[in-house]
């Protein structure tokens, strides 16, 4: 069935409308409240940091963070301060006086917000008190064995605390907005709720905790929401006390917001709520604006990926590294919702293709995804070693050639080659090539696994055969540790990664937003994503030809398991058809679409999410109103040029002009299904509608990258609402202004 927003981003006509919003005054306070703050766990300390410097920007001092207290988090990005206002002083004080240790300090991120933190283990005495409480007044019960939610529970009770007392200290009347984020947080929204505190209240869920769960099992997840038993399913899975603090908190917020489309008809089935409003993850472009520069760290970050590839196949680099390209995966371990099982299954079909159709291009494709190891490879380390060591050996001869050059040509004689390399020389560079060999193949791991007969990644790559032989035309490097700079094995930060990549792919199942794909369009890669994902359901309705501007989204939710695995392979299959020329085009394209995802535009669904929860808490003080919003379409035209992967050689179906049952791949060459189902790591079938497949013909092409972007910049928006809302202040001497006007 169509999904539909309670408050959609669909019409994106300007930005003019933003620079009316009215601001509230300086009498109201905004805290955040999260279990993020300070402390990345999650996605969701992406969305805190990165918002802040927008939020900072128009709120100033009355935005306030909450948070849990940690050392280690706090010695390296927080500052301890005073507090800045003297309510705050004096609410900071009440609470030390009486045994809670709070700290107020500057974190240390761009935009600097202020941020109180809470030392659990300091209230850790009133816990049984509190989980009474909460049970007599909620229903919502908490086991004693359930160490993450008796910290809830703390984290809960110390903010309702905290914001009444705030309340209470304030010498003038001031209106307090209180914005949660998901489950961990939930407990301070229930309680303000209960003990009538006058706050506005909002609760945003970025994914529902059972949602997760399901989806982790065989499912019909988003066919069957309707149909769900959830409190069977949440009992089943001995998260009931969870879900009824999530679900309890989304039902008692003045206002109710997911990330996402998709998540919003999520938490209408499983949270019993439908969102009010959509709030959309952004990023701070800063951090990545890299203007005419990205595609030259592309090639930069992308030599320094190759040198660690010859170390890692160092005896089997019998391909091409100018004909190599380098897709990968990213995020947590979890195997089926963010589609790795998807992706194993296409990148055999793929790699079937490439061989069938002789082609020199080589994919090597890089999982990183966090699992549980005990050290390095060492095989991999051996490899790394052997080429820093051909490398030393290199530059030896180098010098010792270059000087003899020298001397000879300074004599004015030409060099004698054999005079001038001796058998020392040669010596050294046939030990050289001997260091090279290698009985073994290349390692698929780059770890010793703890778990390496049942890990899921293993054991599909198994299955399918992937074992990075000279004859395998696709290489997999299961990478099982987040990246870093200072790795002795590949030392590169993860967005210095990205940008070195060809192709970031992310068939996520179950994937509420989706930072990875946006961070690869914001730094100009091109990315596959899902119409399960909320960035893949986001870029579909504002783009309106996504696959023109390197975004290829699956279908996965109206689809087969194996229908969206061939419409997988064939979106890598035609990228990998494309020339380096169309792939610099994409890229130019796909760095574009950067304003879509800057939180100085997304920012604002936050904004009126705020005034809409003043205006249901304080409705006689502040009035707000919001004209239906209609729904004018795509904001991104296709771009004017021809796409690098056009349709126009597109056949009316999979099967026309070939023989028997084959199916037409790119660039028109066919893919027999006889032959296909003759190997095991091939596709069972290829066939899937023609929308699926796509080709190039370069000579078609015309592009100008000028002339392109002089007309996005006429023809884009970023988006805003075709109706602004409108948040109105009434004052008592305003009101009798008017009166006697």
């Amino acid at each position: 069935m169509p999904l539909v927003r309670s408050f959609s981003v669909t019409s994106l006509n300007g930005l003019n409308g933003w620079e009316d919003d009215d601001v509230p005054d300086e009498d109201v306070v905004l805290f955040e409240v999260a279990w993020e703050v300070s402390n990345k766990v999650g996605g969701i300390y992406t969305v805190i940091q990165t918002k802040a410097k927008v939020t900072c920007d128009e709120w100033g001092e009355d935005y306030i963070l909450i948070g849990p207290y940690f050392e280690h988090n706090v010695r390296t990005q927080v500052e301890l301060i005073e507090p800045t206002k003297p309510a705050l002083k004096r609410t900071v004080d009440s609470m030390n006086s009486r045994g809670v240790k709070v700290y107020f300090g500057r974190w240390l991120i761009e935009g600097g917000p202020c941020v109180v933190l809470f030392d659990l283990q300091s209230a850790a005495w009133s816990l049984d008190l509190w989980k009474a409480e909460l049970w007599e007044s909620s229903g919502v019960g908490v086991p004693w064995f359930d160490r993450e939610a008796n910290d809830a529970v703390l984290f809960g009770f110390l903010t309702t605390w905290f914001l009444g007392e705030f309340a209470a200290q304030c010498d003038e009347v001031s209106y307090v907005v209180a914005h949660f984020h998901e489950w961990l947080a939930g407990i301070g929204l229930i309680m303000c709720r209960v003990r009538h505190l006058p706050v506005a209240t909002i609760f945003t869920t970025h994914a529902t905790l059972l949602g997760r769960y399901l989806c982790a099992g065989a499912v019909d997840f988003y066919n069957g929401l309707q149909h769900f038993n959830v409190d069977k399913e949440a009992g089943d899975r001995q998260i009931y006390h969870r879900y009824c603090m999530e679900r309890a908190a989304t039902n008692c917020a003045h206002v109710f917001t997911t990330v996402s489309q998709i998540t919003g008809v999520e938490a209408k089935h499983l949270l019993k709520r439908t969102p009010d409003i959509i709030t959309p993850n952004g990023l701070n472009l800063k951090k990545f604006s890299a203007m005419h520069e990205f595609q030259n760290m592309h090639a930069q970050s992308k030599a320094r990926i190759q040198e660690f590839i010859r170390g890692h196949f160092y005896g089997h680099i019998d391909f091409s590294l100018d004909k190599t390209l380098y897709f990968f995966i990213a995020g947590r371990y979890e195997f089926s919702n963010k589609g790795a099982d998807i992706f194993l299954e296409s990148l055999a079909r793929l790699n079937y293709l490439l061989r069938l159709n002789r082609s020199e291009t080589t994919v090597v494709v890089f999982f990183i995804m966090p699992a549980r190891t005990n050290n390095f490879n060492v095989e991999t380390l051996k490899g790394q070693a052997v080429r820093k060591q051909l490398w030393d050996t290199a530059h030896v001869i180098k010098e010792k050639f270059g000087k003899k050059l020298y001397e000879s040509l300074l004599v004015g004689e030409m060099p004698d080659l054999g005079k001038i390399m001796d058998k020392e020389d040669l010596t050294l560079m046939k030990r050289a090539i001997f260091a090279t060999q290698r009985q073994s193949l290349p390692p698929v791991c780059t770890h010793n696994m703890l778990d390496d007969a049942t890990d899921p990644v293993l054991t599909n790559i198994r299955r399918i055969g992937l074992f990075n032989s000279r004859t395998e035309r696709v290489k997999v490097i299961f990478h099982p540790e987040f990246l870093s700079s200072t790795s002795p094995l590949l030392p590169m930060d993860y967005e210095e990664f990205v940008r070195g990549c060809h192709l970031g792919v992310f068939p996520s199942y179950y994937e509420p937003w989706g930072y990875t794909p946006a961070e690869c369009t914001v730094m100009g890669i091109p990315s596959v994503t899902t119409n399960l994902s909320g960035f893949g359901c986001f870029m579909a309705e504002h783009v309106a030809d996504p696959l023109s501007y390197g975004i290829y989204i699956v279908d996965r939710r109206f689809r087969s398991a194996d229908e969206s695995c061939n419409q997988l392979t064939s979106f890598l299959f035609g990228f990998c058809q494309q020339t380096r020329r169309q792939r610099i085009i994409q890229r130019n394209r796909t760095e574009r679409l950067s304003d879509l995802l800057d939180w100085r535009y997304l920012g604002k669904y936050y904004s009126q999410a705020r005034h809409l929860a003043l205006s249901k808490t304080y409705p006689d003080v502040f009035s707000y109103s919001l004209d239906e919003v209609e729904n004018t379409g795509f904001s991104y035209p296709r771009p004017a040029s021809v796409p690098p992967s056009p349709s126009v050689s597109r056949p009316s179906s999979p099967h026309s002009d070939t023989e028997g049952s084959a199916v037409r791949g790119v660039g028109g060459s066919s893919v027999g299904e006889s032959s296909l189902a003759g190997s095991s790591s091939a596709p069972s079938s290829l066939a899937g509608s023609e929308d699926d497949y796509v080709g190039v013909d370069e000579d078609d092409e015309r592009y100008d990258e000028d002339e392109e972007a002089a007309k996005d910049r006429r023809n884009i928006r970023t988006p805003e609402l075709s109706a602004t809302p409108q948040l109105v202040r009434r004052r008592a001497s305003r009101d009798s202004t008017d009166e006697k006007n």
